[in-house]
């Protein structure tokens, strides 16, 4: 639980962001924001003492059968990205509780989306595997006359958009799953076309 590391940071006398970077080398994209980390490094630093959730009217201490379990698992299937406060109110039981259910019932975690330059098809796959072994074969049988003519040309988009954080990115996925994947550019109001040469 990365609120009792908190709390013993906190009492070491470390900073929210000093805190903030510690959790990020040890847990990685796992690691809690740093809003989050400021909120209860700020809450201990009053002397709170407990690191659960204060109790909510109406909300029951304990909240784990099927009917709870298919809703969280229904909800998170809907919407990867959905966040554990906003299960908490859809399924009216504690964010710890929300936290047990997705880890310890369903074996899900939240992963960023991994970047790539672009998502192709199996056809471009397969065409660039195609061309790819041409140029192998080509090279085996004259290095030199292949690197003294061989032209590679590369062209992308620029787009003018603001880029996702790993923190937006984040997607729910089950035990063994892997990253979402996501395109370096995304469809914007305005682009440019950028085209580049290179020869031995």
């Amino acid at each position: 639980e990365y609120r009792a590391v908190i709390k013993y940071f906190v009492l070491k006398g470390l900073t929210a962001t000093e805190i903030k970077n510690e959790l990020d080398s040890t847990l990685g994209d796992s690691s809690p924001s740093f809003s989050t980390v400021k909120k209860w490094a700020a809450e201990f630093k009053r002397g709170r003492s407990s690191i659960f959730d204060d109790e909510r009217s109406g909300r029951p201490k304990t909240a784990t059968n099927e009917e709870i379990i298919q809703k969280i698992h229904d909800s998170v299937l809907n919407d990867r990205r959905v966040k554990v406060r906003e299960l908490s109110n859809i399924a009216n039981i504690s964010i710890d509780r929300v936290h047990n259910i997705l880890h310890e019932h369903l074996h899900m975690r939240k992963l960023s989306a991994r970047w790539v330059p672009r998502l192709l098809t199996v056809d471009q796959k397969r065409i660039r595997t195609n061309i790819s072994q041409e140029c192998l074969d080509l090279f085996k049988r004259n290095s030199t006359e292949f690197l003294r003519r061989f032209i590679t040309v590369d062209e992308t988009w620029i787009h003018h958009y603001t880029p996702e954080t790993k923190q937006q990115s984040k997607q729910w996925v089950e035990a063994g799953g892997s990253a979402p994947k996501k395109t370096k550019t995304v469809p914007s109001a305005g682009k440019v076309m950028a085209t580049v040469f290179w020869d031995s």
